[in-house]
């Protein structure tokens, strides 16, 4: 896997997950201390988040940051 296929995969499963939650994207940015446009290229694989960007997320989205990097 080549850095822009993980970035698709890591956008992929912020997406699903942020899904089942029912949330938008601004309501995950709202709850990152982000902005839509932020979330909007996370999602897309538009952007490298750190690791301090997906711990966030995961916190937001209430489960563990392995599991938000399991596809």
């Amino acid at each position: 896997m080549d850095k822009e296929q993980l970035k698709k995969k890591i956008g992929q499963r912020i997406v699903e997950l942020r899904s089942q939650k029912g949330w938008s994207q601004s309501d995950l940015a709202r709850a990152c201390n982000k902005d839509r446009q932020a979330m909007e290229k996370l999602e897309n694989g538009k952007v490298n988040p750190t690791l301090f960007t997906l711990l966030e997320i995961s916190k937001a989205l209430e489960t563990t940051l392995s599991e938000l990097i399991d596809f």
